[in-house]
């Protein structure tokens, strides 16, 4: 079944209820947002967009870019987001690589295609809307089977050229039904929705479960703190990135009574930092909820809404979807142990798009997906992160996880924020660096001393680099390639220094992992 009709039939039932209530009052029922798809599915009927295609989509977050992506659903179209920072060099290698039928931007977009280029909205040459308005509705969806794309998203590409994945009509729907019973999804929920719908998890994560439920959402452009304190009252449930609750957390009118109404806080896209964790609980009394997924499988594990929800953890496996932490090979290892995650379910998706070599690499032949993110898994099933297995540091022949480090780092007076990385280093292969955000200087001396007796001397960092943010990409995560790229030439010109040897090398016995 088309994704679209699985919608639709949520819509038609929850009739002029509110589907986006947007702070301009231009608030949408769901019965608007029907006949708003069905027309802009027209304009793309009238563009000789069909089942296959692809439309390239960089627009900003708005009621009509929502209409545009169910309308992509209805005609059978594969529907393309885009980051909405992109600049035309970039959105060039899209446009070459997705060879869209259609291309909606915004008027002022500087980028030479001969691709049909459109705005969004009535503003420009070219207006989606316009042709929306002049073409007949689509009244029915095309034919669709679960395993026919509904959706190509683009990973970030920092090991490379960005790799498309294709996500099914099955893979999104099989995720959504499986998130909603997972967080107890009710008739009586009004999501606050603040994150972008460029990604997996605005897009697909939030607006699905609203949609699959036919239930509210407060539709806001970005997050903004005031913004999003003065809407709180109205909501049940709030999606994030870890960056939305430090942030209102910063607010001293963010407690316990502004989010009395809310049953839900989940987080994703990002590790979750324990102290964040522990800082929330202390000041509303509630526990932010950390799930994982990733642009290639959607969600794969969550912690529980009922039982425990612990700091660090991911929590276990959604209902249909098995995963594994394994070694090199692909083999389970026990429990307790670090190694390579691996998931195999639903939401899986079929494969990188034109990149036939990279999906079999991505896969093992018993089907399970190698997620490049290394983690450990205790007796009872729960998933932690450790890190990805590009981020993994191997200085003196020994694997330092970041996570591990960062962990620390994190809980050391005077450090708002640590990431750690590796550069290379004459001596030892690579050297573990840490990019330390602090109000007041904090020097190797001092994280040396802070760390004796905590971790072992070979994962200490050799070097720290004091930086005033971590550079973050659109969903809050920290890009590690930017670090490591900056700071690449750190030792070039000095291949032992006081400061590597006080952090120590191969002497330390410790397990190593492949």
């Amino acid at each position: 079944m088309n994704l679209y009709e699985r919608f639709d039939a949520a819509f038609v039932r929850a009739g002029d209820a509110p589907a986006l209530l947007c702070p301009a009052g231009e608030d949408v029922s769901y019965a608007q947002l029907r006949t708003m798809t069905a027309h802009m599915a027209g304009g793309l009927t009238s563009l000789g967009v069909g089942p296959d295609d692809r439309v390239l989509v960089q627009a900003p977050k708005t009621a009509a870019a929502v209409a545009l992506y169910l309308a992509c659903l209805k005609v059978g179209a594969v529907h393309v987001p885009l980051n909405t920072a992109y600049t035309p060099a970039e959105l060039a290698y899209f446009l070459a690589d997705v060879e869209p039928a259609a291309f909606v931007c915004a008027a002022d977009c500087d980028v030479g295609t001969n691709v049909p280029r459109l705005t969004l909205d009535a503003a420009g040459a070219g207006s989606l809307a316009d042709l929306a308005a002049g073409a007949p509705p689509v009244a029915v969806a095309a034919s669709r089977a679960d395993e026919d794309t509904a959706a190509l998203v683009y990973t970030s590409g920092t090991t490379g050229r960005a790799k498309g994945a294709m996500l099914s009509h099955g893979n999104l729907a099989a995720n959504a039904r499986a998130l909603c019973d997972a967080w107890g999804w009710r008739q009586d929920d009004v999501l606050l929705h603040a994150l972008p719908i460029f990604h997996v998890h605005g897009l697909f994560v939030a607006l699905h479960c609203a949609f699959l439920t036919g239930t509210p959402q407060i539709f806001l452009p970005r997050f903004d703190v005031p913004a999003v304190l003065g809407e709180l009252p109205r909501a049940t449930v709030m999606m994030g990135v870890p960056t939305f609750y430090t942030r209102l957390l910063q607010s001293a009118a963010f407690d316990a009574a502004a989010c009395a109404g809310m049953r839900l806080f989940i987080s994703g896209s990002a590790p979750l930092r324990a102290e964040t964790f522990a800082a929330f609980e202390q000041r509303t009394g509630q526990r932010i909820l950390e799930r994982y997924g990733m642009s290639e499988t959607v969600m794969l594990t969550s912690n529980p809404v009922d039982g425990e929800r612990v700091a660090g953890s991911v929590g276990f496996a959604l209902p249909g979807v098995e995963a594994r932490v394994a070694d090199a090979d692909g083999r389970a290892l026990p429990a307790g142990e670090i190694g390579g995650i691996e998931v195999r379910g639903p939401s899986v998706f079929r494969g990188y798009w034109r990149q036939p070599e990279k999906t079999r690499e991505a896969f093992r032949s018993d089907g399970f997906f190698v997620t490049g993110d290394l983690g450990e898994m205790d007796d009872s099933g729960r998933l932690a992160i450790v890190g990805r297995s590009k981020d993994l540091v191997i200085s003196g022949g020994y694997n330092v996880y970041p996570k591990e480090v960062e962990t620390w780092l994190d809980a050391m007076p005077g450090v708002e924020e640590a990431a750690v990385f590796g550069v290379p280093h004459a001596d030892f292969g690579e050297a573990v660096v840490a990019a330390l955000v602090a109000p007041a200087p904090v020097g190797i001396d001092a994280v040396d001393a802070f760390l004796r007796g905590k971790l072992a001397r070979y994962k200490q960092p050799k070097q720290v680099v004091q930086v005033a943010e971590l550079p973050r990409n659109a969903m809050g995560k920290v890009q590690k390639a930017q670090l490591r790229d900056t700071y690449r030439r750190l030792f070039a010109q000095k291949p032992d220094t006081p400061s590597a040897s006080s952090a120590g090398g191969e002497g330390d016995a410790e397990t190593r992992y492949a």
